[in-house]
């Protein structure tokens, strides 16, 4: 978005990789994990309890385009509400965890799951220095829905360096902001309202896979300087050869990659996770597939 708003992004919940974690309450704060027990540390102080004894089973990659940090952030922090019987309220307390600054889609697939668009920021609000951590609000959903269960969805993790992240997005995301084209902006919007929104209403995952993979040809424009193209290497022979595939029906980068996606369906899976296959055959990079299905509902807070 551009305008009145800045960063609207747009995401869908998958169900698979995921983040566990579990958590006792406790006396004082211990996690073995470096990322997670900061996180643990901030919620304790949120949430007004001692401590945690906080383990992280399983975790996404990091810094590859799957919203790990977010996920990871409001896992920790649901799972030491629930040891300590508080409530979560995650997406006011995202904010003081560091989450939302820019993209509101990570807490609110967190919270429900499903496709959602989120509404951005005020453009007075992020054109000058960053705020300080937690002086902001995670952008509202503008949009959600649900996705049809026989959807699914070809995930390519290259062997790759990482994407951007920390100081080095910030400063990537403010100089695209600064010399960003208007246009541009107007253009996605058209594709969000006219295309994206009423495929996924549809449940036409080929009009979906097109619409979606236009998006992101089109945010790709808009950072093409910072990331080397349109897509990072080698990201872009990945989109391309999947793009080429009659079982896939949109590719595109995932935030600042190097993670792929491509849209496709049920009954088309293994022709898909061949073609995922051959793209990264082709680019002569190695690297791991997975297939998702879609997530519907938000995070699951249980006790054992």
């Amino acid at each position: 978005m551009a305008h009145a708003r800045l960063y609207g992004s747009l995401g869908i919940a998958l169900d698979s990789p995921r983040v566990v974690v579990t958590a006792d309450a406790a006396e004082t704060v211990r996690c073995d994990h470096d990322d997670a027990r900061e996180y643990a540390r901030r919620a304790t102080e949120l949430l007004d309890v001692p401590g945690a004894d906080v383990t992280i089973e399983r975790t996404l990659l990091r810094h590859v385009g799957l919203g790990s940090g977010t996920q990871l952030a409001l896992a920790v922090l649901a799972a030491v509400a629930r040891a300590h019987d508080r409530e979560r309220r995650v997406r006011e307390r995202a904010p003081k965890l560091g989450r939302g600054g820019r993209s509101g889609v990570g807490v609110a697939t967190f919270e429900s799951g499903g496709f959602v668009v989120d509404s951005g920021h005020p453009t007075e609000r992020f054109t000058a220095d960053r705020p300080p951590r937690g002086e902001w609000s995670v952008p509202a959903v503008a949009a959600r829905h649900e996705v049809p269960d026989d959807w699914r969805f070809v995930v390519v993790l290259p062997d790759s360096e990482p994407g951007r992240s920390g100081d080095g997005e910030d400063e990537s995301m403010r100089s695209v902001v600064e010399s960003a084209d208007p246009k541009l902006a107007d253009e996605i919007a058209a594709v969000v309202a006219r295309r994206v929104l009423p495929a996924v209403a549809e449940g036409d995952a080929d009009d979906f896979g097109a619409a979606v993979a236009e998006v992101g040809r089109l945010n790709g424009a808009w950072y093409a300087d910072e990331q080397g193209g349109v897509y990072r290497p080698p990201v872009g022979e990945l989109v391309a050869r999947l793009s080429e595939s009659a079982a896939i029906a949109g590719a595109g980068q995932s935030s600042w990659g190097p993670a792929v996606y491509g849209v496709t369906t049920e009954n088309r899976v293994e022709a898909a996770h061949e073609a995922a296959h051959a793209a990264l055959s082709a680019a002569g990079v190695g690297g791991e597939v997975l297939v998702a299905e879609p997530r519907n509902r938000g995070a699951r807070v249980e006790r054992e």
